[in-house]
C-alpha cells in the first residue's frame, strides 16, 4: 500500500486543533472498565480449553494413573511395619518392595508424559494467543492507536498472554490430580479414623474459605501489575526509540527518573502481592501445625487404646499428606491461576474491540477505482463536543491534483486522514466513485491507496524488503523500474551489498533524502489509484528534488493525488488548492486564481517566498526579488 502505516502519527495526529496528548499517553484500555468476575471469565477459559479437550481428557486419565501409583507407597507402609517388621513375615518384603518399585516407575513415566504433553501445549497456546491478539490489534482503527501507546500494546501481545499457559499446563492438572487424590484420601482416612479425619477436615475447610477471600483480593493486584508493566514498557520503548532527542536535550536523567518512578510503582505492586502470598503461606503453615498436633494427640491415644496399630497410624499420617498437600498447593497454583485470569481479562479487553473492517455497515467491496473523491458537508471531531472540521465540501476528479495548504493545526492532516479512511466523518460523507467510504470494506480501498510522507518510516531490514513492502509479489523488472524512477539505484548500487543493504532501525543508516527515495519507490511499486503526498521531497537536496519531481509526475499521471504542501512553490500546477484554516476551507482555486484574490493564500505565498529569497541576499535586495516574483 505504498507506505500505508508509516508515519501515521503525522497523518492522524498533526492537526487536532490542540487536542491534548497527556491523556493519550496515560490512557489504558482497561482503566475505566469494571473488573470481571470469575463467572464472566469461565466462558473465556472454556473457549481456550474446548479445542484441547481431547488432549486434556487424555492427560487427565494419565494423571489418574499417576496419582494411583503415588498412593502405593503410603498404602504399603502399614504392611511393612505391622506384618514385616513386627510379625517377621519376611516373605512379604520382596512383594512390597517390587510393587513400590513398579508403582514408582509408572509414576515417573506418567509424570514425564504429562510434562511433555501439557508444557508444550501451554507454549503453543501462548504462541497462538500472541498471533491472535497481534492480528486483531493490526485490524483495529487508528483511533484505537491514538489512545494506546505502542509499548503498552507490545506488552499486551507479549506479556499478558504468558500466564495463560497455566490454564493448560501441568499446574492445573497437578491441582485437579491433587484434589482427586484428596477425595480418595478423605474417604480412606474416614474409614481408618473418623474422629481424626473430622478434625482435619474442619480445619482445612476453614483454611479453604480464607484462601477464597485472599484470592479475591489478590486478583486485582495482578491485573494492576499488568497495567503498570505495560505503561512502564511503553515509556521505555519510546525513550529508547527517541534516544537522539533525549540526548539532544540532555534529558537522560529526566528519563531515568520517569522510568524509576514506574519501576517503583511496579515494585510496590509486587510487594503487595508478595505480602498477600506470605500471609497465605503463613496460614498454610499454621494449618499444617494445627492438623499435625491434633493428629499426634488423637493418634497416640488410639494406638495406646489398641484401636489403631502403629503401621495404621504411620499409613494414616502419610495419606493425610495427600489430603493436605492440594490445599497447600492452592497458595502457589492459585497465585498462578489468578495471574493467568488477570492476563486473560486484559487479553479479552483487546479482543473485544471491534475491528475497523468488521462493522456491519461495511458491506461493499470496491472494484478498481477511477479515483473520484468527494467530501459532502463533512464535519469531524475526535472528541464529542470538540469539532475539528466544519462543513468541508470539495470534489477531486480522477487524475487531478488537490493541494491542501494552511497553518499548522488547521485541519489539513485530518482531511487526509479521512481520505485514507483512518477515521470516519462525524456527519456528512466521504464518497469515492459514488460509494460512501463508510460502507466500503477498507481492505479493498486501501489496497488502491498510496502514501508518501515527509517523515518516512522504514523497517530494520534491507532496501529491497522496505521497497517490496507495498507489493511483495512484484517482479524484479517492476522493482528495478520503481528504483530507477525514484533514483534509489543511484545510491543503492554503490553499497557493497546493493539492495540487500540493511537500513537500520527506522532507516537510521541512510540519509533523509535516501529514506525519502525509498518511500517514493515503495509508493511507485504499489501502483495506487489514489496518492497522498505529504511534502514528499522536503528531505531532498535541490538536485535530487528536481530529478524525483520528474518521477513523481510519472507516478501522479492518471491518479487522484492529494498534496499537503508546506513549500507552496511546489504546488503551482495543482488543479485545485484548498486553503484550510481552523477546520474550514476559506479559499479554493488554482495558484493563479488564489494569488489574484490577495487573500490568505497570497499572504502565505508572499511571506514564505520572500523569506526563502531573502535568506541568501544582501539587505535591501529581497524587496526587489519579491516585486519581481509578484510580476
Amino acid at each position: 500500500m505504498g507506505g500505508m502505516g508509516h508515519g501515521l502519527g503525522k497523518l492522524h495526529g498533526g492537526d487536532r486543533g490542540g487536542r491534548g496528548t497527556g491523556r493519550a499517553i496515560a490512557a489504558d484500555l482497561t482503566a475505566s472498565r469494571p473488573k470481571p468476575k470469575l463467572k464472566t471469565v469461565l466462558p473465556q477459559v472454556w473457549a481456550l480449553i474446548k479445542p484441547r479437550r481431547a488432549l486434556l481428557t487424555g492427560s487427565f486419565l494419565i494423571m489418574v494413573v499417576n496419582r494411583s501409583a503415588g498412593l502405593v507407597l503410603p498404602a504399603s507402609t502399614r504392611y511393612l511395619i505391622d506384618d514385616v517388621m513386627k510379625q517377621r513375615q519376611m516373605s512379604l518384603l520382596p512383594w512390597i518392595v517390587g510393587v513400590v518399585l513398579v508403582a514408582t516407575i509408572i509414576q515417573g513415566i506418567t509424570s514425564y508424559a504429562l510434562t511433555q504433553l501439557l508444557s508444550k501445549e501451554g507454549q503453543r497456546l501462548i504462541a497462538e494467543l500472541r498471533m491472535k491478539v497481534q492480528h486483531h490489534i493490526a485490524h483495529l482503527p487508528v483511533a484505537f492507536y491514538d489512545e494506546n501507546r505502542t509499548g503498552t500494546l507490545v506488552a499486551r501481545i507479549m506479556t499478558d498472554v504468558e500466564g495463560v499457559r497455566n490454564l493448560i499446563g501441568t499446574g492445573v492438572i497437578d491441582f485437579f490430580g491433587g484434589m482427586l487424590t484428596a477425595v480418595f484420601s478423605l474417604v480412606y482416612l474416614s474409614y481408618i479414623s473418623f474422629q481424626m479425619t473430622a478434625l482435619s477436615f474442619v480445619v482445612l475447610v476453614v483454611f479453604a474459605l480464607v484462601l477464597r477471600v485472599a484470592f479475591k483480593k489478590i486478583r486485582p493486584i495482578f491485573r494492576e501489575r499488568a497495567r503498570i508493566n505495560a505503561e512502564v514498557t511503553g515509556r521505555l520503548t519510546e525513550s529508547l526509540g527517541g534516544v537522539r532527542v533525549v540526548k539532544g536535550y540532555r534529558a537522560e536523567e529526566s528519563e531515568s527518573r520517569v522510568f524509576a518512578g514506574g519501576v517503583t510503582r511496579l515494585l510496590d505492586n509486587v510487594i503487595s502481592s508478595l505480602t498477600a502470598q506470605s500471609l497465605m503461606a503463613l496460614a498454610s503453615t499454621a494449618v499444617l501445625g494445627i492438623v499435625g498436633a491434633g493428629i499426634m494427640y488423637l493418634g497416640a491415644h488410639q494406638v495406646a487404646d489398641g484401636r489403631l496399630t502403629t503401621g495404621g497410624y504411620v499409613m494414616y499420617v502419610m495419606f493425610l499428606a495427600f489430603l493436605i498437600a492440594p490445599i497447600a498447593q492452592l497458595v502457589s497454583i492459585g497465585t498462578q491461576l489468578t495471574e493467568a485470569l488477570a492476563g486473560l481479562d486484559r487479553t479479552n479487553d483487546i479482543l473485544g474491540e471491534q475491528q475497523e473492517d468488521k462493522s456491519p455497515e461495511r458491506t461493499i467491496d470496491l472494484p478498481t477505482l477511477r479515483g473520484d473523491v468527494c467530501f459532502e458537508h463533512v464535519n469531524f471531531e475526535y472528541e464529542a463536543g470538540k469539532p475539528v472540521l466544519h462543513d468541508i465540501s470539495f470534489d477531486s476528479k480522477p487524475g487531478t491534483v488537490t493541494a491542501l495548504v494552511g497553518s499548522s493545526g488547521s485541519g489539513k492532516s485530518t482531511i487526509i486522514s479521512l481520505v485514507c479512511a483512518f477515521h470516519t466523518a462525524t456527519t456528512g460523507r466521504v464518497v469515492v466513485d459514488g460509494i460512501d467510504l463508510a460502507k466500503a470494506h477498507l481492505s479493498s480501498y486501501r489496497s488502491q491507496l498510496g502514501v508518501v510522507l515527509q517523515e518516512t518510516f522504514l523497517f530494520d531490514g534491507t532496501i529491497r524488503e522496505n521497497i517490496l513492502f507495498s507489493r511483495p509479489q512484484s517482479s524484479e523488472e517492476e522493482f528495478e523500474r520503481a528504483c530507477r524512477i525514484a533514483r534509489v539505484d543511484e545510491f543503492a548500487e554503490r553499497f557493497a551489498e546493493g539492495y540487500n543493504t540493511i537500513v537500520g532501525e527506522r532507516g537510521v543508516k541512510l540519509s533523509g533524502g535516501q529514506r525519502q527515495r525509498l518511500s517514493i519507490a515503495r509508493a511507485l511499486l504499489a501502483n495506487p489509484r489514489i496518492l497522498i503526498l505529504d511534502e514528499a521531497t522536503s528531505s531532498l537536496d535541490s538536485e535530487s528534488e528536481a530529478m524525483i519531481q520528474e518521477g513523481l509526475k510519472v507516478l501522479m499521471q492518471g491518479r487522484t493525488t492529494f498534496v499537503i504542501a508546506h513549500r507552496l512553490s511546489t504546488i503551482r500546477n495543482a488543479d485545485q488548492i484548498l486553503v484550510v484554516e481552523q477546520g474550514r476551507i476559506v479559499e479554493r482555486g488554482t495558484h493563479t486564481q488564489l494569488y489574484a484574490m490577495h487573500g490568505r493564500y497570497a499572504e502565505l505565498y508572499d511571506r514564505q517566498h520572500g523569506l526563502e529569497a531573502n535568506l541568501f541576499l544582501a539587505p535591501g535586495e529581497g524587496d526587489k526579488v519579491e516585486e519581481v516574483e509578484k510580476v
